[in-house]
This record gives C-alpha cells, structure tokens and sequence, in this order.
C-alpha cells in the first residue's frame, strides 16, 4: 500500500476545531474560497500550540498529507494529516516558547486542587496554571496577588486559552518531584 504524499496546503487561518472533550484536533482554513480541515493526530497536544496566537485571515502554509475516506461517510470538504507549519504571513514561524524550559509570568489569582481536595498549583492571570503537585507548592508559601514566574514543559488547556506548566522552577525555587 502506497504511503500519503506529503503536500503544501495554502490558505487562511479561520478557527480552531475542538475534539468532544475539549481538546483541540485540528484547524478550519480557507484554501481558495473552499472550507479545508487540518486534523492533528490524536493525543497529540503540541501541535495545536502551532496556531494558537494565530488571529482569523493570517495567511499559512501547512505540510500535510490529504486524508482517505472516512468509513464514518463522506467528508463535507478536504481534510488533510497535520505534518507542520511553514509559514504564517510569508515569515517562517518562530520556535514556540511553549517548549521545555520555557517561561511563564503572571500573577496568582487562584489556587487550584487536586481531586482529593490539596492544593496542587495556581492559575495566573494570564490563565496559565501552573503545576506543582502538593509537594512543590508547600514551599513556595504563594498567596492570591502574588507575581510569579515558572519554568517547565508546557501544553495547551484543553479548554483553551492558557497553558499548563509542569513546573520545575518557580520563583527561583527548584520544585520537589515525587
């Protein structure tokens, strides 16, 4: 069985399309005045960080490989397998700082818990939450109001509009790793 060519699809940012739980599976564009689909592969969290800054009508060019039919029926429109973005606006997109070690600053308006009920890290007000398990927190003795910066591996909220950092340093502070 012959494997999908990889090809260039290029066209406009309109939105991104989220999975029943929340999560974000791929992205809508207008490629010539025609609806086409991008769909990330599943579970796969990092992609979608790609085009999460991108703003309806900014110009992209994708690697993607075009999608066979769907056993579930037929496609309203084109649905292409993310491979990676080339472009946005004719520029090479920059490295996403939303990788290992990046850094995340903001201010703490809440604490967040744990199922059990401790807490386990605090959203900021850039609606980042960064994770600490109950361990870490305990050290840092942070309060609501509190300006904070964290460092660690990073992926989006499924709910959109934020992060969550598995963080490893905050404040300066090494985090306890259980």
């Amino acid at each position: 069985m012959a494997s999908k060519q990889e090809e260039s699809v290029n066209g406009e940012f309109q939105y991104l399309i989220f999975s029943p739980k929340g999560a974000v599976e791929g992205v809508l564009l207008d490629v010539e005045r025609e609806p086409t689909q991008i769909v990330f592969d599943r579970h796969d969290e990092e992609s979608s960080g790609d085009f999460e800054t991108l703003k309806q009508g900014q110009k992209v060019v994708v690697r993607a490989k075009r999608e066979g039919p769907s056993p579930k029926g037929e496609s309203k429109h084109a649905v292409f397998g993310y491979v990676r973005l080339i472009s946005i606006d004719g520029r090479k997109p920059n490295k996403r700082k939303a990788a290992k070690g990046a850094a995340f600053t903001g201010v703490v308006t809440r604490f967040n818990y744990a199922r059990h009920g401790e807490p386990n890290g605090v959203v900021l007000d850039t609606g980042d939450f960064v994770h600490t398990k109950p361990e870490g927190l305990v050290g840092l003795k942070l309060k609501v109001g509190d300006k904070v910066s964290a460092d660690g591996e990073s992926r989006s909220l499924e709910v959109g509009g934020g992060r969550v950092v598995e963080a490893v340093r905050v404040n300066g502070k090494r985090i306890k790793k259980s």
